[in-house]
């Protein structure tokens, strides 16, 4: 039986505790066999040293985590144990290098998991890259924040950011107003990630001059984005034709990020997704990569992970 006292240096208490302690409770369920006691800022471990000695990494980890984001939620807590976090990376003065996009209100846009590190990376070796996986895994917000940031480092003129418009389908026509208001509803999700990364009335400017342009799919067609940062989203629901259409429409001086869910398909069950082709399909095609998320990916509520696991295991 061995000992230790652990003193919380990174983080303020009530961080990795939780009101009434109930982050550390959840904390506990990860090492039943060890006696963890919580005053002020140290924390005493009683049990097998082993068990100590990882729960300690897991402290400092949570610490880390803290730093790097500026948040420690459950699922936080639970990406970290389940390795789903990777390391810290810091400049020689300590200040992290990760961040994407500096947004609006102090917002620190930064890749949270494994999978958005691994979306963050290949976007920096490839022009073109799928980013496929479950809702709630960031796919489409870290997407969006490689495209600020490169329209803020000039390396493009341009942000271009698509979906298919399914859901609107032939009841199109019936919906009130014009053809923006008609569209926007299936466009939100975007504006919801602009507005968290560009001031306001910039995005206002920039939309109006076109600097980000955001439609749906089919507006793509006989266009060639160059000199751009595209953005498919949803792309599950493009057909066939859509997507080769989509996909040929790239100029030799842009970048391009797919982003689908195959489970979440709405296209009627005669059309074939035109996501599931190119994942057969084009995998080894150079200057093209495929990043796949999984439900460790999830940064939503712990409990969007429960239902997608539950969906999958009654497949």
């Amino acid at each position: 039986m061995a000992e230790k006292n652990i003193e919380l240096i990174s983080v303020e208490p009530i961080v990795l505790f939780g009101v009434n302690d109930a982050k550390l409770d959840y904390i506990r369920t990860f090492f039943p066999k060890l006696k963890i006691i919580a005053r002020g800022n140290m924390i005493k471990v009683i049990g097998d040293l082993e068990q100590i000695i990882r729960f300690e990494e897991s402290i400092d980890a949570f610490q880390q985590y803290f730093k790097r984001y500026g948040t420690l939620t459950h699922a936080n807590v639970e990406s970290v144990m389940s390795g789903a976090v990777e390391g810290n990376s810091e400049n020689k003065n300590g200040e992290p290098t990760d961040i994407l996009v500096y947004g609006n209100q102090g917002l620190l846009v930064k890749p949270r998991t494994a999978g958005q590190i691994r979306l963050v990376e290949s976007s920096t070796k490839n022009d073109m890259v799928f980013a496929i996986g479950p809702a709630g895994t960031g796919k489409t917000y870290t997407a969006v924040a490689l495209a600020v940031r490169a329209l803020r480092n000039r390396e493009v003129r341009k942000i271009v950011l698509t979906r298919p418009a399914v859901e609107a389908g032939e009841n199109l026509g019936f919906l009130p107003g014009d053809l923006k208001e008609k569209l926007d509803p299936y466009l939100q999700p975007l504006y919801d990630a602009l507005y968290d990364m560009i001031p306001s009335d910039k995005l206002k400017n920039y939309i109006e001059t076109n600097v980000i342009q955001i439609a749906p799919l089919a507006f793509m067609r006989g266009r060639t984005l160059d000199n751009s940062f595209v953005i498919l989203d949803e792309a599950q629901n493009a057909t066939e034709m859509q997507l080769k259409m989509f996909l040929t429409r790239m100029g030799p001086s842009a970048k391009f990020v797919i982003t689908g869910d195959v489970t979440q398909i709405d296209l009627p069950k005669h059309q074939p997704s035109g996501l599931l082709q190119a994942m057969k399909i084009l995998p080894k095609t150079e200057g093209l990569d495929f990043v796949y998320f999984d439900k460790q990916d999830v940064i939503r509520h712990k409990i969007v992970k429960r239902i997608i696991e539950i969906y999958d295991n009654s497949k």
